[in-house]
């Protein structure tokens, strides 16, 4: 590593530690409880203002001034203008599957799944705005002047696109759609740049598109193979199995399972982590350029890290996942370049007044 790589990657550091954390976490778990899940807006916030606040960047922290209540009138909002009328059309769906228009029933999901899949596209725009507006460093916060309504279009049909094509276009519209996110977006008077590739992680994506085929071809020559020697060993077809070869196939079926899915996480994770390497790395602000050295080592152990936490503490320690995923994105998270903040104004786009309420309607990426 140059002089140039090791300030860089000193630029984000992470000062927060887990004993200080736990009484954020556990007061949020309790009170949460308490108010039947309502709390789980102030909940987020206090969480993001405690780990903003132990991110430094070159010379000063993070600040996070989002507020519990405009996560809530967020969510609030996309419950009555998405969740309850989706509900509707769910009841007037079962009607007619009831009539017997199997045919209308069946156009009408084709047009629902349509429809969330645009929305999805506009919620993680949207969210990633709100984020941004209210992430301040020296005094000065992000944002986007764009509603993100041509982003969900963009999202609705490359997304359709990589389906068409068996997901062959997936890494392709991985990347351009985190390009045109980032694109959008600004910090200061200062805009994102982003020029991520697709070629460079396509190879990865390939091993996890044929690993299945692989994995199916493999049990189907071993399960031929099985047959063949139960055939050669006198058993017929007629014969009913023992206790011990059900006992055996049981214990087949499970390991062939752990083993696909597991070898299917593993390829996922090896894809993965080289594309956010790609992604961030081709993204820039300013003179400021970004990089991510996460290695896929690192990804497995971050997630054998929260999987054997949650089943070790029966589901408790689930409340420190945000917190590991924090502190692994930050200490990965890399610098290079130079910030003129003398030169670097206030945003000047128009900050939303609702948090990031149809990303939790969709219940996804809460953190």
């Amino acid at each position: 590593m140059t002089d140039d790589q090791a300030e860089g990657a000193r630029a984000f550091r992470f000062t927060g530690t887990w004993q200080d954390y736990a009484p954020i976490a556990f007061t949020n778990l309790l009170l949460t409880i308490v108010t039947l899940g309502i709390y789980t807006f102030w909940a987020r916030a206090r969480t993001r203002r405690y780990l903003w606040s132990r991110t430094r960047f070159i010379d000063d922290r993070l600040e996070w001034t989002g507020t519990g209540l405009e996560l809530f009138i967020g969510y609030v909002i996309a419950f009555f203008l998405f969740i309850v009328p989706f509900g509707v059309i769910n009841l007037v769906l079962q009607g007619v599957m009831m009539r017997g228009h199997q045919g209308a029933a069946g156009l009408m999901v084709f047009v629902i799944y349509l429809a969330i899949l645009f929305l999805f596209g506009v919620a993680r725009f949207r969210a990633l705005r709100y984020r941004l507006s209210r992430t301040f460093w020296h005094g000065i916060r992000g944002g986007s002047d764009r509603q993100g309504v041509a982003y969900g279009w963009s999202y609705f049909w490359k997304t359709l696109l990589s389906f068409i094509t068996v997901y062959l276009m997936t890494p392709w519209s991985m990347a351009r759609l985190w390009n045109e996110r980032w694109n959008a977006m600004s910090f200061g008077s200062l805009p994102f740049r982003a020029q991520a590739r697709w070629q460079p992680v396509f190879g990865r994506f390939l091993l996890f598109y044929v690993a299945p085929v692989v994995l199916a071809i493999g049990v189907g020559v071993l399960f031929a193979v099985m047959m063949g020697a139960g055939m050669a060993s006198g058993m017929r077809a007629d014969t009913p199995p023992t206790t011990g070869m059900i006992v055996t196939i049981v214990i087949a079926a499970i390991a062939f399972y752990v083993f696909f899915f597991g070898v299917l996480g593993l390829v996922a994770m090896i894809f993965y982590a080289a594309f956010f390497r790609e992604a961030i790395g081709a993204t820039s602000l300013g003179k400021l350029e970004f990089g991510f050295g996460a290695s896929t080592k690192d990804w497995i152990l971050l997630y054998l890290g929260n999987v054997g936490l949650v089943i070790v503490t029966l589901g408790i320690g689930a409340i420190f996942i945000p917190y590991r995923n924090w502190a692994f994105f930050i200490r990965h998270m890399a610098a290079y370049g130079e910030v003129e903040v003398d030169t670097l104004g206030q945003s000047r786009t128009r900050e939303p007044g609702q948090g990031e309420g149809l990303l939790d309607a969709f219940d996804v990426g809460a953190f």
